[in-house]
């Protein structure tokens, strides 16, 4: 049975959360420096990451990101990842999130050949990237029906 699912068919946080699971199985190249123990991901965060795997669910966060919005660059990124932060009893303020980890995360999947940069727009999905999250959305949604099966409606078949 042929599914035609996307990435916007089924929930983000379990899209993300298997796709972290793939490309730390199947991509090597994308893998944490050893200084990414001891970082924040920004100037708004007050601790370091909690999860062993973030560096693997920040990339697949990224890819889905650059799915949905086609051509985008590290600055929006920055802006999409950043948060508020807390100056205590003065007004809180908007800040960028890192711009090293969004930017090493995208030149390693650019290696892995799942992004590449148009100069002077940003970065797009190849048609490898776009097949990979596509495959990783059908098991996601195939999932889905097995544990709810009047969803299988959604499925244009």
């Amino acid at each position: 049975m042929l599914f035609m699912v996307s990435v916007k068919d089924v929930p983000s946080e379990k899209l993300i959360k298997e796709l972290a699971i793939y490309l730390k199985d199947n991509y090597k190249i994308i893998s944490p420096p050893s200084w990414s123990r001891f970082i924040k991901t920004g100037a708004h965060r007050e601790r370091l990451p909690q999860y062993d795997d973030w560096w693997w669910i920040r990339a697949a966060s990224i890819l889905r990101k650059i799915y949905l919005n086609q051509r985008i660059g590290v600055e929006r990124l920055r802006k999409m990842y950043g948060g508020i932060r807390s100056t205590g009893l003065r007004p809180a303020h908007f800040r960028k999130a890192g711009g090293k980890i969004i930017r090493l995360i995208l030149q390693q999947l650019e290696k892995a050949e799942l992004v590449r940069t148009i100069k002077g727009e940003g970065r797009i999905l190849t048609p490898s990237g776009y097949a990979l999250l596509d495959r990783v959305s059908i098991k996601i949604f195939r999932e889905i029906i097995k544990e709810n099966p009047n969803l299988r409606k959604y499925a244009f078949q």
